[in-house]
């Protein structure tokens, strides 16, 4: 019997590592919405060989209002968490825009991420960490990232946080 359920849990185990990061998405609920142009004078990213370098962008919701005001003071660290994981889908999308499939991800390299704080918050590591913990959900270690978290007074549109990142393309 404690044979059948290790080779049970050893069939699920490599379903799931099996799976895409679309399939990963899908299965989390999470649906990478139609993300708009850049509005200024740049590229939303650069490819350059096989890395892409992502402008960056903030946590734009669905009915196209970001999430805004200061961590600590106007919204909590989980609310700059939560802003910080729409922020990685809306940069998933993307590249999605551009690729057609995230399935050509090599690896996230780097995550440069902006927190709009006031000077007495500390927690930037843990806002980002929204960011972080979705790439790392979505594609495992290749997910593992580099990454700056780093408190700005201020943000476009006020927004709660940005980030932009380099992607490596297989």
């Amino acid at each position: 019997m404690k044979t059948i359920v290790t080779l049970a849990l050893l069939v699920v185990s490599l379903n799931l590592s099996a799976q895409t990061p679309e399939q990963k998405l899908k299965q989390s609920g999470i649906y990478l919405p139609q993300i708009p142009e850049s509005l200024g004078s740049y590229a939303d990213m650069v490819q350059t060989g096989n890395l892409v370098f992502l402008s960056g962008r903030g946590p734009l919701k669905a009915d196209g209002k970001y999430i805004t005001g200061k961590v600590g003071s106007e919204l909590t660290t989980e609310e700059g968490y939560q802003a910080a994981r729409l922020t990685a889908i809306n940069q998933l999308a993307v590249l999605k825009r551009a690729f057609g499939s995230l399935d050509n991800i090599k690896r996230i390299v780097k995550v440069n991420g902006y927190v709009n704080t006031d000077d007495s918050f500390r927690e930037q590591s843990k806002v980002m960490n929204g960011f972080s913990d979705l790439l790392i959900e979505v594609f495992g270690e290749q997910g593992r990232h580099a990454r700056n978290s780093i408190g700005v007074y201020t943000l476009p549109q006020n927004m709660a946080v940005e980030a932009e990142m380099v992607v490596e393309m297989k």
